[in-house]
């Protein structure tokens, strides 16, 4: 083998190398959003329970004021 076919062959390992850790930083990066949206969602539920929650309180409230 020639230094030329050398090089290449380095050239090519090290672009597959870089090609293989951009495609792990990627997968990362979608995991990391998919969990927050998982997170963000969840917190969005919760907020609609508890804004449910105080408008059955007032509503209830209002039904004892008028039935007095």
């Amino acid at each position: 083998m020639g230094m030329k076919d050398q090089f290449q062959d380095k050239a090519e390992e090290l672009a597959n190398k870089a090609k293989e850790k951009a495609g792990q930083g990627r997968d990362e990066a979608r995991e990391r959003g998919q969990e927050r949206g998982q997170e963000r969602g969840q917190e969005r539920g919760q907020q609609r329970d508890e804004a449910s929650e105080r408008m059955q309180r007032e509503e209830d409230r209002m039904d004892q004021d008028y039935d007095v």
